[in-house]
């Protein structure tokens, strides 16, 4: 898996370093993937963010959690689908 960085869209907070592995298809404007936080960090499914990718390319994206991966005594950590709606640039 790749790292990049995730922030929060409109204000370009940023919100976690993240392990991420997309799919692009050439002809589709969209692409989609999983990503697992690299730190523990709380997330609201219905924020938009902007994920930047280990070379540095940008785009717009949503979460969905899909698992919880939880370990006892450890917070739960989630993998996330993630769905982008703008083209990587």
């Amino acid at each position: 898996m790749a790292i990049g960085k995730l922030y929060k869209l409109g204000d370009s907070e940023f919100v976690a370093d993240v392990n991420y592995h997309v799919f692009e298809h050439p002809a589709a404007a969209n692409w989609w993937g999983e990503l697992t936080l690299v730190d523990y960090v709380s997330l609201n499914e219905g924020d938009v963010f902007e994920i930047e990718f280990e070379d540095r390319r940008k785009s717009k994206c949503h979460l969905k959690k899909k698992v919880n991966r939880a370990v006892s005594g450890f917070p739960s950590r989630y993998i996330y689908h993630v769905t982008g709606f703008s083209p990587v640039e």
